[in-house]
């Protein structure tokens, strides 16, 4: 199962709007591009172009180069989740009835593989859409470390 570019893009621009604590409607308005169509594009449902997400991201004050490093970690990340069950998540048996439950669009959860670093991706769900099921992610602030 792998994760469409533009949800990765679009959680990543939620989250730093929501960081901010500032509406669609002032982003949409900085960005000069519709309130609907960029809550699709926050939502992953709509492809943006470089153009849109430069204006976007200038409406964030946040730099498109930080957005793009940010989406590409992520979905590197999601390239070692390891699908699992949530009653039976170990073994043969567990994997076996989660590629069954994943097939028919069935899957409650997920974990993260052992060994994987970082904590970008704190909570990950699939959500049935018509084209079956799509890996959703939900990032939150990063943890602050004392030095």
């Amino acid at each position: 199962m792998t994760v469409l570019l533009r949800e990765a893009i679009g959680d990543r621009l939620r989250h730093a709007r929501t960081n901010q604590r500032r509406t669609l409607r002032d982003i949409s308005r900085a960005a000069k591009v519709s309130l609907g169509y960029l809550s699709e594009v926050e939502r992953g449902q709509k492809e943006a172009s470089s153009e849109l997400l430069a204006s976007i991201c200038q409406a964030l004050e946040l730099p498109l180069g930080e957005l793009l490093h940010n989406v590409a970690a992520d979905v590197s990340a999601l390239d070692t989740v390891d699908v699992a069950t949530m009653a039976e998540g170990e073994g043969p048996k567990g994997r076996a009835e989660a590629e069954r439950r994943a097939a028919a669009g069935e899957l409650e959860g997920g974990r993260m593989v052992e060994g994987v670093i970082g904590n970008d991706l704190a909570d990950l769900r699939v959500s049935p859409q018509r084209m079956g099921p799509a890996l959703r992610t939900t990032i939150h602030a990063p943890k602050m470390v004392a030095a």
